[in-house]
């Protein structure tokens, strides 16, 4: 029974990490991998604990469940507004009953047994742990390769940036600590004075949320029809291409990290 409870703790653990991790890069957080393990560890007492409370009303299972998962996505995500934490805590419960779903037809074709417990089920081999190994495994190979990009990537590059019959071109570097995302696209970061060449600045509406020093500041973008990118031996030419107007005083187009993969 001890170690039956024990693989229970690893698995609801191991799951609630990754399940976080998905919402955390969904929703582009900036929490930290130890509050997310901190919040997985909670869950995972909490799936422990809750057969054991012997509350056997079908709704107020599922409300009591439902409360959890809201506190596991409060300790497991950073926000300095309501809309982004329902924003996170809907993701979390989104890749949750997807991922479960999934597993459970999985298993269910595979012919495996799983053990009903209450209200809760941990299968004859548990899922969640080796679906943590995979991706701790992606996170390795991801860092990996980040490190490889900024041994490899040219430092300083030169930008030719166009938007409608507009021209600008600037000095650029690749980024390694730029995160900034636009509705799942990459944004580069360029000076106002070469934002101004591009586009009316004022009249942009389109803001992106992002964490400097200094705190947290909206970022006004706009879309680029295409950015020339030339290291001094190969030019390439990204269409389509997100791009952020600096409040701070920048000489050059900080180049998102995503574009060097491209």
């Amino acid at each position: 029974m001890q170690v039956y409870a024990e693989l229970a703790l690893l698995e609801n653990f191991c799951m609630n990490f990754t399940m976080l991790y998905g919402a955390k890069a969904v929703t582009k957080n900036p929490v930290s991998y130890l509050r997310i393990a901190l919040s997985a560890l909670t869950g995972a007492a909490f799936a422990v604990i809750f057969p054991l409370l012997g509350i056997e009303n079908v709704l107020l299972q599922t409300a009591v469940k439902l409360a959890a998962g809201m506190a596991i996505s409060a300790i497991g995500g950073k926000f300095s507004r309501f809309a982004g934490y329902l924003k996170f805590t809907l993701v979390f419960f989104a890749l949750t009953f997807l991922t479960g779903g999934a597993l459970f037809a999985l298993f269910a074709l595979a012919g495996g047994k799983f053990l009903s417990g209450q209200g809760y089920m941990l299968a004859s081999m548990p899922a969640g742990i080796p679906l943590f190994g995979a991706l701790v495994t992606v996170l390795c190979i991801k860092r990996a390769a980040r490190a490889f990009m900024k041994r490899h990537t040219r430092c300083s590059v030169r930008c030719r940036i166009t938007v409608g019959g507009r021209v600008a071109e600037v000095g650029g570097f690749f980024d390694s600590g730029n995160k900034v995302h636009f509705r799942g696209m990459p944004v580069s970061v360029a000076p106002r004075a070469v934002a101004e060449k591009l586009t009316d600045v004022g009249g942009i509406d389109s803001c992106v949320e992002i964490h400097t020093v200094s705190g947290r500041t909206m970022l006004k973008v706009f879309m680029a029809d295409s950015v020339e990118i030339d290291d001094g031996t190969h030019r390439r030419k990204l269409g389509r291409v997100m791009i952020g107007v600096s409040q701070s005083n920048i000489k050059k187009l900080i180049l998102s990290p995503d574009l060097a993969e491209i």
